[in-house]
Order: C-alpha cells, then sequence, then structure tokens
C-alpha cells in the first residue's frame, strides 16, 4: 500500500470551479479572487483580505508597508520554515530567532528577552496549526516598559506607536483561538499560506489578513496594498481590458504578486466545503491520538487546550528517547512499508544559509531537540481507515526495528 504524504484535494467542485474560470476568458485577477478574499474574511474574522501569489510575498510586502530597513529587528521562532526569515531579509531587516516551546510554538518569554529599541515586528508562527499564545503576545507588546522602548522609523511605525504583531498563519487557516474565533484576526496582520499541501490550497498563494487598530483604515489600506501587489499600477489588467480603459499611470514602487483567478478557483471550491474536510483531518488525527497516546515512547502533539484548537495541518509525533540518527533511521524504515513521512522542521539554524549569517543552533536547545525526534505522519481528507491503520503498523514497526537494532 502507498501512501503519499500530503496531496491536494481535488473534487468535482474544484475542477468544475477552475473549468467555469477558464470558459469565462478571464484567468488572472478578477472576480474569483475578490470572492475568495470575502470568503476568507467570514470564517477568520479579519477585517480585510487580499490574496496574493504566496505567502512569502505576502510577508514581504507587509514588511515594506511597515517600514523596516536595514538595522531593525524582527523577532521570529528559530523552529519555524525559511520563508519567514527569508521574507524578513528580503524586506530589508535582520530576523532575530528566539526559542521555542515543548509545543513547538514561539516561547513569549523568549520573545520578551529579545525586544530591543530596534525591533519593529515580532512575527510567530502557528506550527502545525495550533495556534500561539496571542493574548500574551499582544499584552507583552502594550506593555508601557516595551512601547517606551520602541522608536519608530517610519510614518507607519509612528502611527502604530508600538512593535507589530504579524501571525506566520501558513500552517492554521480555520483554527480556533478562542471559543468561536478563528485564526486570522487575533493580531494586527496575519498570513495564511494556499501552497499546494495546506489545508485550503490554489497551488501557490497566500491571504493577508487586515486587523489594524485605529487610526488605521483598514479597507483603504487593502486599496493600497492591492494596487501595490500590481506594481502600482493605477488600474488592474480587467478594468484596462475594457474597451476604451487603456490609459494607467505607475504611482510608486510596487510588486507583481497578484494571485490569478485560475488559482483562486481551487480555493474557492475548496473552501466553501472546509468545514466537512476540516472534520476529515480532525478524524485522521483523533485516530492517530487515539492508538499512540497509550504508546510510552510518543510524545502526541497539541491539538485543543482551553478556546484553541488546531487546524490539523501536520501530526507531529515526536518519538520519546530517540537520538536524530534513529529518527532518521525510523523514517526510512517507515517507508519501506509505502508511507511518505516528512519532517516540521529543521531549525534554522541548523541550515546552510544561516550558519553563514553567525545562527547557531546550541543557542536554541528546545528548537533542536523537537527537531531531533518530529516525525508528520500523512493527514489528509482523503485517508481511509485502512491506510490509517496501515500508516500506524508502519509506525510501530519501525520504531521496533530501530530500538531492537540499537540493542544488539
Amino acid at each position: 500500500m502507498k501512501i503519499p504524504f500530503s496531496p491536494p484535494y481535488i473534487d468535482d467542485s474544484v475542477l468544475k470551479e477552475v473549468e467555469d474560470t477558464l470558459r469565462s476568458g478571464w484567468i488572472t485577477t478578477g472576480p474569483k479572487v475578490k470572492a475568495l478574499e470575502e470568503a476568507i474574511g467570514r470564517m477568520c474574522g479579519a477585517k480585510q483580505v487580499l490574496c496574493v501569489n504566496s505567502w512569502t510575498s505576502g510577508a514581504i510586502l507587509m514588511l515594506r508597508w511597515l517600514g523596516v530597513k536595514p538595522g531593525d529587528e524582527v523577532i521570529i521562532p528559530a523552529y519555524t520554515y525559511s520563508a519567514t526569515a527569508l521574507a524578513v531579509i528580503h524586506a530589508g531587516a535582520k530576523p532575530v530567532m528566539v526559542d521555542c516551546g515543548e509545543d513547538f510554538n514561539i516561547s513569549v518569554e523568549a520573545v520578551r528577552k529579545a525586544v530591543t529599541e530596534r525591533t519593529k515586528a515580532i512575527i510567530p508562527v502557528d506550527i502545525a496549526g495550533y495556534p500561539c499564545d496571542y493574548d500574551q503576545i499582544m499584552d507583552l507588546v502594550r506593555e508601557p516598559s516595551v512601547t517606551a522602548l520602541f522608536k519608530a522609523g517610519s510614518s507607519v511605525q509612528e502611527k502604530m506607536g508600538r512593535i507589530t504583531v504579524i501571525s506566520d498563519a501558513a500552517h492554521s487557516l480555520g483554527a480556533y483561538y478562542d471559543r468561536g474565533r478563528r485564526t486570522g484576526s487575533e493580531t494586527d496582520i496575519a498570513i495564511f499560506s494556499l501552497h499546494a499541501v495546506k489545508n485550503v490550497t490554489t497551488a501557490e498563494g497566500g491571504a493577508i489578513c487586515l486587523n489594524l487598530p485605529e487610526p488605521f483604515d483598514n479597507e483603504a489600506l487593502y486599496r493600497e496594498l492591492r494596487m501595490t501587489s500590481l506594481n502600482c499600477q493605477t488600474k488592474d489588467a480587467l478594468s484596462k481590458s475594457q474597451a476604451g480603459g487603456w490609459r494607467y499611470d505607475i504611482v510608486g514602487l510596487g510588486m507583481k504578486i497578484n494571485m490569478a483567478d485560475v488559482n483562486a478557483a481551487i480555493g474557492l471550491a475548496q473552501i466553501r466545503q472546509y468545514d466537512r474536510l476540516l472534520a476529515e483531518r480532525k478524524r485522521v488525527f483523533e485516530a492517530y491520538d487515539k492508538e499512540l497516546s497509550s504508546r510510552p515512547w510518543a510524545i502526541c502533539p497539541p491539538s485543543v487546550q482551553g478556546g484553541k484548537e488546531s487546524s490539523y495541518h501536520i501530526y507531529a509525533l515526536r518519538v520519546k528517547g530517540f537520538s536524530e540518527s534513529q529518527r532518521d533511521r525510523m523514517i526510512e524504515e517507515i517507508s519501506k512499508d509505502g508511507v511518505a513521512v516528512n519532517v516540521h522542521f529543521i531549525p534554522l539554524p541548523m541550515l546552510s544559509y544561516f550558519k553563514g549569517l553567525g545562527y547557531k543552533a546550541e543557542d536554541f536547545p528546545q528548537a533542536c531537540s523537537n527537531y531531533a525526534h518530529e516525525i508528520s505522519l500523512p493527514i489528509y481528507p482523503q485517508l481511509d481507515s485502512a491506510q490509517i491503520a496501515h500508516v500506524l503498523r508502519a509506525v510501530e514497526r519501525a520504531y521496533e526495528a530501530v530500538k531492537q537494532a540499537s540493542c544488539a
């Protein structure tokens, strides 16, 4: 039995939505993108949502809007995908990495210790779809001692008057931060990923959720950012294509990062049935939990605590007592049974580029510990009970094989 790690969910409704776009004669940014923005906004309660071509470009856009520059610092977790740090670098600032907790998410206490007068933003990451402690993070940036330390370096920062919090919600579309309140509205800005392996996909894409406090006008900012995402062109392609609508202007240094309707159509069809798809992901997650929670060597990932509930994007199993090399051998054994697994994530300081910038893995012990023991199991709506059972047998067999080999 072959079980892939994370195939996209493509059913007839997705095919029909994409076909409708192709037959419409309009495939780039247009009505389908707008419909997807509105659907995501309704789901997460954000004041405005702008869809772009990736999480990464969305983060660069928002950091540039914030006005970060060389010498400025943005606090991020060391335990995340490289895009979190690369977006900061592309925007011109320095990523300041901090350690995570046992739940994989950024340590609020580590954030507190890392804040300086150069800190302009914090980017917490909802690892595996489990939300960070946003009440604590938002309380932190509003503390008088922290706001007194803040030094604005742009008109936007002056208007904000404190450190900006940008949630890396790449994994957490549909998660609950508080009972009845989904992720996407709990920080100043949140950015979802709509990449091919995400719970809702547009093949490639991202969604920026705007929740800025007064005196910001989120609707006006949406219009500004949409124009910026189209090279700061005063007319989009749809408007320009109308009879007599050819004349336009370029009013700033923009980016070309807009989402196309043909991509939005995939996500639009999926998000219309997302409650059902999310329930199916939860079914798989709970099946793994039921079996693995009784194993003394298994550390099951967090899913529900207080008002928080995961989006069940990744099942991040950790193997107690194994070294990194034993974990690697366990992955090799699992693959012999046709099951594709993954690891989320290699801590940034362990990657060559970031090593070259001077980051050191030993400064982030919890991140490195989480990584050394982690194996991500397949989790998606298409998995049936027989496939789930096969995955669990493969994991159990692999653990025993590695354990016996270590004792020999």
